[in-house]
């Protein structure tokens, strides 16, 4: 079956390129690196390189939730280095913005693709002592191939929803035998321990979601307050990590919003219609997921007669957000921390459409109220949690969406209290890398250990 499906991703390997270089239209980076996705690599000397701890974080988000863990590791085992490899440039360059800080002790690659022979140019290269996959990656031959080399596989930080356990049953016996490989897990839920308990993994612990032990920095918190004082004293929506198909709801039920927003105010409203009524001034933060999609979303915004402006036009020395912008198009990397310290209150993207929804823990780290939509299978506990912890909402659709946020915006006090749930809610769930940490010494060679 391994050989199978290892012949499988060759036969396909000419659409696989082709689509990498299609995709590199508008992400250069998808162009770059191509010998280490095929695992081509320049001879080096033997011995020549600290201990290694492969970590894989596919992308963007998962590369932000290592963190804690990379720090942690390296601070563990001072005498190891990670070689952290990603799927796509953002997660890449992301990585390389926050772990540049620890010199040649991270070193970055592309994961290769999961045929038997790349993979193992790929461990014989780097010869890792513990192979670390964040949150939802199985790959059949590489776990497959570190069973052979003696190789550890750890999942952290591990998430499944009951949809992606249907469908990695529909894998058979290509996604068991991984499983059975896969050394250990550590879940973020009982829920999620279950699932994966049930594809047969013979350890599985149950951690918590490291994502609660992201330290904000202050170089995050600098930058967010410059963004807040080239915004002004305007009340700021942020809706973070949107979707396909989310951005024109949100566009077209803000731009509703504010029609009645101004109406009200001309008018001799009731006081719970003012309450309801998104107050004029009001600036729509929009942050798209994904970057190649910035050009699309403004001029989603242009078409609706809202201005917009860019965030990357107020690095000019000087600039502000005009008073006649209504949308600010946050197409930035690696500021979403800035974002929401920027905020008033902040909806999760990926939720208003059958996504899965994105996390909100980075928000409520913040101590900012959080909005956030009716699809959430991706991280159904936390945001449950989150409603229940105060420091959350449910919004049934964007026109929604705006009534609450309107309401919140036009509430000081409810906005506040709000908040400091979400704050309370995220420090008492702390402590998943420390939880996550205790369980590799048994799995890492004692001379690793400090």
């Amino acid at each position: 079956m391994l050989r199978l499906y290892s012949l499988m991703w060759w036969l396909a390997m000419p659409l696989v390129l082709g689509r990498l270089w299609w995709r590199g239209r508008q992400e250069a980076g998808y162009r770059q690196h191509w010998n280490e996705r095929l695992a081509i690599y320049r001879a080096r000397a033997a011995n020549d390189e600290p201990h290694t701890i492969w970590l894989h974080a596919v992308s963007v988000g998962e590369t932000r939730a290592a963190e804690p863990l990379v720090d942690a590791l390296l601070k563990e085992y001072p005498r190891s280095r990670i070689v952290m490899t990603h799927m796509t440039p953002t997660g890449r360059a992301t990585g390389k913005q926050l772990f540049g800080k620890h010199g040649a002790r991270l070193v970055q690659a592309y994961l290769p693709y999961d045929t038997i022979s790349m993979v193992r140019r790929f461990i014989r290269h780097f010869e890792p002592r513990i192979c670390i996959l964040m949150e939802t990656e199985v790959w059949p031959t590489l776990i497959a191939e570190c069973g052979k080399a003696g190789v550890p596989v750890v999942l952290a930080n591990a998430r499944l929803s009951e949809r992606s356990l249907r469908k990695a049953r529909r894998l058979g016996k290509l996604i068991a035998d991984a499983a059975r490989g896969i050394t250990l897990v550590a879940a973020q839920t009982e829920a999620d321990a279950e699932r994966v308990r049930s594809l047969g993994v013979p350890q599985v612990a149950v951690t918590g979601s490291i994502k609660f032990d992201v330290v904000v920095p202050s170089a995050a918190l600098s930058t967010g307050a410059m963004l807040r004082a080239q915004i002004g004293g305007r009340p700021v929506l942020l809706c973070a990590s949107t979707r396909e198909g989310e951005e024109e709801l949100i566009l077209d039920a803000f731009r509703t919003a504010l029609a009645a927003g101004s109406a009200t105010a001309s008018s001799a409203a009731m006081p719970a219609a003012m309450s309801a009524a998104m107050p004029p001034d009001t600036l729509l933060l929009l942050v798209p997921r994904h970057p190649q999609r910035f050009d699309a979303v403004e001029q989603m915004a242009a078409t609706r007669g809202l201005p917009v402006q860019r965030r990357s036009a107020l690095a000019q020395p000087g600039a502000s957000v005009a008073p006649g912008t209504q949308v600010l198009l946050g197409d930035s990397m690696g500021e979403m921390f800035a974002y929401y310290a920027a905020c008033e209150l902040a909806f999760i993207g990926g939720s208003l459409q059958p996504l899965g929804g994105q996390n909100l823990i980075e928000a409520a780290a913040l101590g900012k109220p959080v909005l956030i939509g009716e699809h959430t299978f991706n991280f159904a506990l936390v945001t449950e949690q989150a409603v229940q912890a105060g420091g959350a909402a449910r919004i049934a659709s964007a026109d929604d969406l705006m009534q609450q946020a309107a309401a919140l915006l036009r509430d000081d006090s409810a906005r506040a209290a709000m908040g400091r749930s979400a704050l309370a809610f995220a420090n008492q769930h702390r402590g998943a890398t420390q939880r996550t940490l205790a369980l590799l010494p048994a799995l890492l060679p004692q001379e690793e250990h400090a």
